[in-house]
């Protein structure tokens, strides 16, 4: 559990990090100042600057930047004691300071909306990076039931929840090796369909599967129902014929910015669908959000599968923060965005305090729906029950 949370915490940190260095790159392009770029969130373990010899000084602990910094325009480097990601701290970003000619408040409307949209940007450039990793260095895919190359594998590719492949031991990703039967015959797996006649010909008894992941070869027990339920398998998962697929370095770039957009694209349709959804009292679409919980859950999974895996899942991360980051809501760098059309429509900006008051419910509204989302990721993935089991 602690390396999946490791993980997690790594891959979100880059992630969050990557975001942020979208707004510092952008802001200084621009000529706004950074005051401070931070690995990690705060307090501050440490920090340092270029001093007015050229030299570099350094600021321990919490306190305030010093006023002959931010006269100088210098970006404070810190490392903070929480290590998730990272921040930026924009010079006027709150509204202030609107005379100043390096602050963000007074900065052209196009400045201050490529500064709010870098973040974005940015990660959809690290999925795109890690989608090329994945691609470049070879990728499964579902083949063909004849295909018969070296690389080919029957692997499971979902397990319904609840069921005996899931009591059983059974994970997303194992390649099955061999099935031995309730009289002892251990028959190795070729293809697909010859797996499922075996499962149907054990209907009601319990057999042995031979599996194989990145960990090792196993062996387990399932005790296969004798009649499935609507939708699922008597066995209750889905298998497919998948081989390695590598692709040279141009097909490898091409596949990877295909897939980001479209990822985005898939994104976009779910979010109208979940929103249809919701006024329409459907829950069917609202049941596959998942929160923290739920994406801890999915990393120890994919950990499980190998690093191609890996590049893959933190990629759809990246573009999923990318996405609902930009969403025009308010506390989210769309809502931001939206604020500038507004101020652009209207030609003057709206009341700071306004905005700020608005800002602030949007981030309680937010933080509202996440902790809704994780109770309902404690109850999905039966985290209270495994904790208990712990002890």
């Amino acid at each position: 559990m602690f390396s999946t949370l490791l993980l997690l915490a790594v891959i979100l940190g880059v992630l969050v990090l990557a975001h942020e260095w979208g707004h510092f790159w952008t802001a200084r392009k621009l000529g706004v100042t950074a005051e401070e770029f931070g690995f990690g969130f705060p307090p501050r373990i440490v920090g340092f600057y270029k001093g007015a010899d050229g030299k570099r000084k350094w600021i321990w602990g919490n306190r305030e930047i010093e006023e002959e910094v931010r006269q100088r325009k210098e970006t404070v480097y810190s490392i903070n004691w929480i290590p998730l990601g990272g921040f930026v701290k924009i010079k006027g970003e709150d509204g202030g300071e609107e005379k100043a000619s390096d602050s963000f408040s007074s900065q052209k409307i196009w400045k201050r909306f490529v500064i709010l949209s870098a973040g974005v940007l940015m990660n959809f450039v690290l999925a795109g990076g890690l989608f090329f990793l994945a691609f470049y260095n070879g990728v499964p895919e579902i083949v063909e039931e004849n295909y018969s190359g070296e690389d080919a594998k029957v692997q499971i590719v979902q397990v319904a929840r609840k069921s005996p492949a899931e009591e059983g031991g059974v994970k997303m990703g194992d390649e099955v090796v061999a099935f031995q039967t309730a009289e002892g015959d251990l028959i190795a797996i070729k293809t697909v369909e010859e797996f499922q006649e075996l499962v149907k010909k054990s209907a009601g008894q319990s057999v042995s599967l031979v599996l194989k992941n990145i960990q090792g070869e196993r062996k387990i027990e399932v005790a296969i129902r004798s009649t499935a339920p609507e939708g699922e398998g008597l066995l209750g998962v889905v298998l497919a014929k998948t081989a390695i697929k590598e692709y040279g370095f141009w097909a490898a770039l091409g596949m990877a910015i295909k897939s980001v957009f479209s990822l985005i694209g898939a994104i976009l349709f779910f979010l109208k669908d979940l929103v249809v959804g919701i006024f329409s009292s459907s829950s069917k679409v609202s049941s596959d959000v998942a929160g923290p919980v739920g994406i801890a859950v999915m990393t120890g999974q994919v950990a499980q599968l190998g690093w191609t895996y890996l590049f893959q899942f933190a990629a759809m991360l990246s573009v999923n923060l990318g996405v609902i980051n930009f969403l025009p809501l308010p506390a989210l760098d769309g809502g931001r965005a939206l604020f500038l059309l507004i101020e652009k429509i209207k030609g003057r900006p709206i009341s700071r305090k306004i905005e700020g008051y608005i800002h602030t419910a949007g981030f309680a509204f937010l933080l509202g729906i996440m902790v809704l989302v994780t109770v309902k990721d404690f109850s999905r993935f039966e985290i209270i029950t495994k904790l208990k089991n712990l002890f």
